[in-house]
């Protein structure tokens, strides 16, 4: 008979799902930066990528914290996520709307990231996980940050650049 599941175990599938989201996001995240055609929104993916170095780090600390080895596992939600962002890529490239598509696809990821980070941190804080919590958290606000940061530079910025480009 196979053993009950704990949130524990729970807590530790969602950590490798989010460790391996994020690797993919480090790989994506260059090419986003390279079809982005505002130098604020390049800059943004930039930064967020030196930042997804170091949420990558603070997740091995996580494990390292309970005493399990780094391992992702494959997570089906932000390979469509990226897969989405790809055909953004494709469809509109050279064109007005293509950032527009880009920092939507990015938001998407964020979302996705605030979501895992917010809940693995109540089951970290539930186990009693106390480093893992702190580790959690600082990543959690980052996230919300970037998000912040993009909608911002879609409001001010990139979204009428997609609109008003028609009318000249």
């Amino acid at each position: 008979m196979a053993r009950e599941k704990e949130l524990k175990d729970l807590f530790l599938d969602t950590l490798k799902d989010i460790y391996f989201a994020e690797k993919k996001i480090l790989s994506a995240l260059p090419k986003m930066a390279k079809a982005a055609q505002s130098p604020k929104l390049k800059a943004a993916f930039e930064k967020h990528m030196a930042e997804t170095d170091g949420q990558v780090e603070r997740l091995e600390q996580v494990f390292a914290s309970i005493d399990e080895t780094p391992k992702g596992k494959t997570c089906d939600a932000i390979m469509g996520i990226i897969e989405e962002g790809k055909e953004v890529m494709d469809e509109y490239k050279g064109m007005p709307a293509l950032d527009a598509g880009l920092l939507a696809a990015a938001q998407a990821v964020e979302h996705y990231e605030i979501s895992r980070y917010g809940t693995l941190k109540t089951w970290a804080n539930e186990l009693g996980y106390a480093d893992a919590v702190k580790l959690l958290d600082a990543t959690l606000k980052e996230e919300k940050a970037t998000d912040s940061a993009l909608s911002q530079l879609a409001e001010s910025e990139v979204n009428q650049h997609a609109e008003t480009a028609k009318a000249a």
